[in-house]
């Protein structure tokens, strides 16, 4: 009982708010990882283990049966599941995808602005763990492996200050790299001219709407996203900034 206690207090414990300046570094170097072309080609892997956790956790919510999930070196992924090919389903399951990484980006902002930083971190090692599971690619699973990694030296040997940063630039990095593959997205399909087989251009084949209708739908839920997470991760309260700067 005490040792579930320990665990308890442990997991629900919350961190001091950061000084603005290190709010700000976090922000600036999670903006250079997604802009900065040679860092973004590392930094949108991480993207891309969200967008296909996002296909895989919609799958199991609309009872799809899950079959596996592919990660490959060029950043690119594929999430297998079995079910009806067509429906409310198979579009909820496509749509997750683009979304993933914004919404869970927004879970972190929530955790990380309430100073959950070490509950944060857990969670994100059980969900990579529960990923790994259904890797069905060498590749795939060493990235897991290093990502998790990652997280558990910084949940297990970081101090606070290395497990605040970590949680301010992956919330960062999850909010602002959602929004460049849709944008990356649009990009390539204007220039072969609609062809293509992306999420949009499958839900444009099972859906009424076409698939410009849906690559606008992904950006402007992933950029309400990035705002409304860096909202909740600055303190703009402090900062006077919404009435009229009244003391």
């Amino acid at each position: 009982m005490e040792s579930f206690e320990t665990v308890f207090d442990t997991l629900t414990q919350t961190q001091d708010t950061p000084p603005v300046w290190v709010m700000l570094a976090c922000l600036a170097a999670a903006a250079a990882a997604v802009l900065y072309t040679p860092v973004w080609r590392w930094t949108r892997g991480l993207v891309t283990i969200a967008h296909e956790g996002g296909h895989a956790f919609m799958a199991i919510l609309m009872r799809r049966r899950l079959t596996g999930i592919r990660l490959h070196a060029d950043t690119s992924g594929l999430t297998f599941s079995r079910g009806k090919p067509t429906g409310f389903g198979a579009a909820m399951t496509l749509f997750a995808g683009y979304t993933a990484p914004a919404a869970l980006g927004l879970a972190f902002a929530a955790l990380t602005g309430a100073g959950r930083i070490v509950l944060l971190l857990w969670i994100t090692l059980g969900l990579l763990a529960i990923m790994l599971v259904f890797i069905r690619n060498w590749y795939g699973a060493l990235a897991l492996i290093v990502v998790g990694a990652g997280v558990f030296a910084a949940t297990w040997y970081g101090n606070a200050i290395v497990q605040t940063v970590a949680a301010y630039v992956g919330a960062w990095l999850l909010l602002l790299g959602a929004v460049k593959p849709v944008m990356e997205l649009g990009s390539r399909r204007r220039s072969r001219r609609g062809s293509g087989q992306s999420d949009a251009d499958q839900l444009a084949g099972i859906t009424p709407v076409p698939a410009g209708a849906w690559i606008f739908l992904f950006s402007l839920a992933t950029i309400a996203a990035a705002v409304w997470g860096t909202y909740m991760l600055l303190p703009f309260d402090e900062w006077n900034l919404f009435n009229g700067g009244a003391a």
